[in-house]
C-alpha cells in the first residue's frame, strides 16, 4: 500500500508540474499579446496622429492665405498713409520750423495780474 501512495503521490506531483507548465505558458502567452497588443496602440497611435497633424496643415494652409492677404493690404495701405504723413510734413516743415523758432525767441513777457 505504502508503493501505491508512493505512486499516486508521485502522479499527483507529476500533475502539478504539468499544470505548473501549461499556466507557465498562459502567463507568457497572456504577456506576449499585452505587448502585441500595445505595441499595435502605438502605431495606431501613431498614424492617427500623422493624420491629424497633416489634416492641420491642410486646414492651416488654405486659411492663412487670406489672413496674408489681408496682411499684405494692410501693409500696402500703411506704406501710402506714412507716405502722404511724410509728405505733408515737408510741404509744412518751413512753416513748423519758423513757427517753433517764433514762439522761442519771440517772447512777450508780461507781468502776473
Amino acid at each position: 500500500m505504502s508503493a501505491q501512495n508512493s505512486a499516486g503521490i508521485q502522479t499527483l506531483l507529476d500533475a502539478e508540474r504539468e499544470a505548473s507548465k501549461i499556466v507557465q505558458k498562459a502567463r507568457e502567452y497572456r504577456t506576449k499579446r499585452v505587448r502585441e497588443a500595445r505595441d499595435e496602440a502605438k502605431k495606431e497611435i501613431e498614424a492617427y496622429r500623422a493624420d491629424k497633424e497633416t489634416e492641420f496643415k491642410e486646414f492651416e494652409a488654405q486659411h492663412t492665405s487670406g489672413n496674408q492677404a489681408a496682411e499684405a493690404e494692410a501693409s500696402r495701405e500703411a506704406d501710402v498713409k506714412i507716405k502722404e504723413i511724410r509728405e505733408a510734413g515737408k510741404k509744412n516743415q518751413d512753416n513748423v520750423i519758423n513757427d517753433l523758432l517764433s514762439a522761442v525767441f519771440d517772447v512777450h513777457p508780461t507781468p502776473p495780474t
